[in-house]
């Protein structure tokens, strides 16, 4: 057999594979007798038939035959010949085929990019030496308790601190504001919205033209919107709402003593206060330990420049821009409104998916020079996890997986993972002070 590569791209080759007449004519000799051994022709006893007549009534189906076995088994061979390390399947291209002739066919196929991997060990990495305050611990009381919050009707005209109940409509230029800005539905319309009366509340210098109105008040609210407002449409542009105030409330909080605690399960205050400690110093640590691991990730890829296999990054960027377009989907943003970001949505995916292709052969790299492997009981354990997520029962989720190669998928999800926390465990960590006032989050 004789084999050469040519290089079409980077990550992309056409191979060129001949194979001698003597071989074909081998697999034709060896095809025909299994079919004569087999084959049942009126007048004979099965396998008894002259081989002349069952090559002449199964010429096609013996042709087929010696071909599907020919060209696949000629391709691994040439693939190990090469030593090809391939990504994806071939496009094969027949150039000729036929008894007492040589085969010729050409593959053309992607493969994995080559680079070299850079020192991953001791990788650099900073971690804020933050610690949980008196302070963080009385935000999270003081959350705790706005979720125990009443809210009262009042008679009276709205005060600053209140909480008005409104129904509004917005228009920019005349239009409602939707066909200035369609992503801005919630802005367009509202009923029973709830605004607080405090500065920058809402949109800024939305919640100060309500203040002293009334339950059943008809108010003209204008906004000037910011130059740097989330909404890009709307940016520097001004609003128009015709709100009406359905009522006026006022937000009472409960005492913060030992009974309150016990609504969250805590013996008296002084536990409910150490467990919210505790919550927030285990949500500083898991912030600290997620900061590592983008850093050395981060770290390890952006040493490594290569070109990668086009069709990768095809498939990964359809699978972003799927996941994307669900998302606003579910946040009610319509079909119009996604279209007309096409173009910004398939640019951010294609980012994102060279980013994805990128690490998944770097730590697949770093997986076998460690030899870092993923066990089929941690796939079980992660299928059974997420199909406990999604509340389906096991089997059926894992069938759900295999319709597109969803298995694969977690193998490779859990790999990286595994790879990250070796690179984690190995690198070279500074301790720094925090930038900032540490922002943590209370737990939930």
């Amino acid at each position: 057999m004789n084999v050469t590569v040519e290089n079409l791209a980077p990550c992309k080759k056409l191979v060129r594979i001949d194979l001698d007449a003597a071989a074909v004519d081998a697999a034709f000799a060896e095809v025909e007798k299994s079919f004569t051994k087999e084959a049942s022709l009126p007048g004979f006893r099965p396998g008894k038939a002259p081989r002349d007549l069952v090559l002449k009534k199964y010429e096609a189906e013996i042709t087929a035959e010696v071909k599907r076995k020919l060209i696949p088994d000629a391709y691994r061979q040439a693939v190990k010949e090469q030593n090809l390390n391939v990504v994806g399947y071939p496009d094969i291209e027949e150039i000729q085929f036929a008894r007492g002739q040589a085969l010729q066919f050409a593959a053309t196929l992607e493969t994995a990019p080559e680079f070299a991997l850079p020192e991953y060990r001791g990788l650099p990495t900073k971690r804020e030496t933050s610690a949980v305050t008196e302070a963080d611990v009385e935000r999270a009381l003081d959350m705790l308790r706005d979720r125990q919050a009443n809210f009262q009707k009042l008679d009276r005209a709205a005060q600053d601190g209140d909480f008005v109940v409104v129904n509004y409509t917005g228009t920019c230029d005349g239009k409602p504001i939707s066909e200035t800005a369609p992503t801005a539905r919630g802005l367009t319309e509202q009923k029973a919205f709830w605004i607080e009366l405090k500065k920058d509340s809402f949109i800024p210098g939305f919640s100060e033209q309500l203040t002293s109105a009334k339950a059943g008040d008809q108010r003209a609210v204008n906004i000037d919107f910011a130059a740097d407002f989330v909404t890009k449409e709307l940016a520097g542009k001004k609003g128009v709402f015709a709100v009406e105030v359905v009522e006026v409330k006022e937000r009472t909080l409960p005492a913060m003593d030992d009974a309150f605690a016990k609504t969250y399960g805590a013996e008296d205050l002084a536990k409910l206060r150490a467990g919210v400690r505790a919550d927030l110093q285990n949500e500083l640590n898991s912030k600290q330990t997620r900061d590592l691991r983008n850093q050395v990730a981060k770290g390890l890829l952006d040493q490594v420049a290569c070109e990668l296999p086009e069709s990768l990054v095809a498939q990964e960027t359809r699978n972003i821009v799927y996941q994307i377009v669900q998302e606003n989907q579910g946040r009610g943003i319509t079909k119009e409104a996604i279209d007309q970001q096409k173009d910004q949505i398939y640019g951010a995916a294609n980012l994102g998916a060279k980013e994805r292709v990128k690490a998944s052969f770097v730590f697949q790299r770093v997986a076998e020079k460690e030899g870092i492997k993923v066990s089929r009981e941690e796939i079980n354990q992660r299928i059974y996890a997420l199909s406990q997520s999604y509340q389906m029962a096991p089997d059926k989720f894992v069938k759900e997986l295999e319709k597109r190669d969803g298995v694969s998928e977690l193998y490779g999800q859990l790999l990286n993972e595994k790879v990250i926390d070796f690179l984690q465990q190995h690198s070279k960590i500074e301790d720094v002070a925090p930038a900032a006032a540490p922002a943590v989050a209370p737990a939930a």
